[in-house]
This record gives structure tokens, sequence and C-alpha cells, in this order.
């Protein structure tokens, strides 16, 4: 009875409320995500289908009780309650790499009211390598180009990935202890960087990892055919060494590889802007002036990155957007036939 009201709707709940509205309104469909910060990510996806027939509502699933980053605590919640008219949404993490070899990757994978990020995590997105200069202007009103962030993830990705593919390999087979993701995201920390010598960063990484790479391939010396097998499978999911950062843990390419990249290009290009304020100013009290609005106008870094949305353009977003897609097409379908009430599908939600 202590329970909150929203603890206990489930999808047969929604579907009645929306069989009980005019035909003419627009049907709702729950969207529970794992934290706040996911929210705003989750309506990107799912904004461009709302139409005149439908409209989504992201929220999380309980104020009470959830735990940020915690998917287990949101799939406890959820997994008797998903179905047409209430959906999960949550981050991939390792469990799409996985491959159902776990519960919460089988649930993740096998239901078709939950969706992933096919990526480790909204983190990932928001680093997408593509978007990230748009980031930098966002950030110092500077359009200047003077570091290639894509080549720069492109190399710290080639670098990460033999390793990578230990770390899933070590989680595959249950020996995750022997080397933790906390373990790999240590060697992977590309330590000190230089904007216009990055390559010296890159080599030093190459070096951690081929050394612990050596260790495993002598620890594990019968894996290596079951390890180039996790690789083909691998690419097979849409990973590609070129783009592995896409996969490593979010708050890691985040915090520890993203961010302090972005501080280095954006006090530089901070710098280049208030020089060019110097140099074009009439007098002191003009310089003033400009630099001081030019201070004003300024963002952070982090809040710009979380704001960020050139990860719409990439492949793994598409296919997110796709299954959505046809989720709904399937929803749509079944509504279309005659005798089906609402709630008729709650039982299948897992």
């Amino acid at each position: 009875m202590g329970k909150r009201l929203r603890e206990n709707i489930t999808s047969r709940y929604v579907e009645a409320a929306n069989s009980l509205t005019s035909k003419k309104a627009r049907r709702k469909i729950v969207a529970y995500v794992e934290s706040y910060d996911d929210i705003l990510f989750w309506r990107t996806v799912l904004d461009r289908f709302e139409d005149e027939t439908r409209f989504f509502e992201v929220m999380l699933p309980s104020r009470g009780t959830l735990k940020r980053g915690k998917k287990s605590v949101l799939m406890n919640f959820i997994s008797e309650n998903v179905g047409r008219d209430m959906i999960a949404c949550v981050d991939a993490d390792y469990d799409y790499l996985l491959q159902g070899i776990t519960p919460t990757s089988a649930k993740i994978l096998n239901s078709p009211y939950v969706f992933h990020t096919y990526v480790y995590a909204i983190e990932n997105y928001q680093c997408y390598a593509a978007g990230l200069h748009n980031v930098c202007v966002m950030v110092t009103l500077n359009d200047h180009a003077i570091f290639d962030f894509e080549e720069y993830m492109r190399q710290y990705s080639l670098a990460c990935y033999p390793l990578f593919v230990w770390s899933v390999w070590m989680y595959r087979t249950g020996n995750y202890n022997d080397f933790s993701l906390t373990d790999f995201c240590k060697v992977i920390d590309p330590g000190g960087f230089n904007v216009f010598h990055p390559q010296s960063s890159i080599d030093h990484l190459r070096g951690k990892v081929m050394r612990k790479v050596h260790y495993l391939q002598s620890r594990y010396p019968k894996a290596k055919a079951s390890y180039r097998r996790l690789q083909q499978e691998m690419e097979q999911l849409g990973v590609t060494p070129e783009t592995t950062y896409l996969y490593i843990q979010g708050h890691h390419i985040f915090d520890t590889v993203v961010v302090p990249i972005l501080n280095k290009v954006c006090n530089k290009l901070r710098m280049e802007r208030e020089n060019e304020i110097n140099r074009t100013s009439v007098h002191r009290t003009q310089m003033r002036n400009e630099i001081s609005c030019y201070e004003n106008s300024i963002e952070n870094i982090g809040s710009m990155l979380k704001k960020s949305v050139g990860y719409m353009a990439s492949p793994q977003f598409r296919r997110l957007q796709a299954d959505v897609e046809r989720y709904l097409d399937s929803c749509d379908q079944r509504r279309q036939k005659p005798g089906e009430g609402p709630g008729a599908e709650g039982s299948q939600a897992m």
C-alpha cells in the first residue's frame, strides 16, 4: 500500500487509459530510462516518431528507488510491466556484445519492448568524434579547426582495439576477475596530451596496450582461436577497430579521453579569440568591454558536450531508430486487427 502509484503502473494500465480517450486523441507511450541524464538523449531518439496519432513521455520508473547508472534496478522494476504502451530504454554496456549469455543481456536483446543504445552508453554518443568540433564552437564561439578529432579518436580506437577484444573475451568466458573493466580502463588512459603533437600520446598508449596483450596471451595460451572468432563476431555486430571508442565504458571516454582534449583545444581557441580582440581593439576600454562580452558568452565544456547531437548521423543511432520504427509498425499492425483489446500483450513483455 505504501508504493507510489507510478510504481504500480504497467503497460496494461497505460493501454487501458489510452482506450478511454477520444478516438482522435494521441496514444501515449511511456518510455522508462535509467537516469535523469538519459532523458534528453532518448527524447532525441523518439522525437521523430511523434505525430498526430502518438506521443512519448520519457521518465524514470521510480523516483524513490532508482539508483543512477544501475541498469539492474531499472530492469527488475519494469521486467513484468513493459508492453506495447510502455517501453524500456537502456544503455547497452557490454550486454550487447555478450549476446545473451547473461540474464540481463538476454532481456535486453530478446524483448521487443526494450531498446538499447548499441554503443556502450549515451556518453559515447555525446563523444561522437564527428560532432566534437561543433562542441568547441559552442563553447568558444570560434570556428577555427585546429585539431582533427576524428583522426585522433580513430587512432585511439585502433590502439585500444586488441585489448578491447580481450576485455570482451574475459566477460564472455567468465574470467573478468583476472582483467576487469576497471583494469582495462586504467590501461587505456591516454595520459598526457599535446594538441599539436597528439601522436606521442597514441604511441604511449599503444605501448601500454601491447604489453598487457602480451601478458594475457601468455596467461591464456589456448585462447587464440576463440579470440579470433570473437573478433569476427564483433565485426558482424558493427564493432570495427576504428570505432572501438564507442563501445568502451562511456564515463571513461567522456571524462578521461574527450573532456581533457576539449579543455586544451578550447583553451587554445579562447586565447586565439582574445588575441584577436587585443589586436583589433582601438583602445583599452573597447578591449576590456569586448573581452568581458566574449567571456560572458563562453559555455561550459561538459554541459555543451552533453547537449551535442552530432551522433544523430552515426550508423549506430540510425540503427537504434530503425528498431523503434519496427516496434511502432508492429504495434500499428496489431492494433488494426479486430477484437484486440487493451493489454492483450501485457503477458508477453518478457
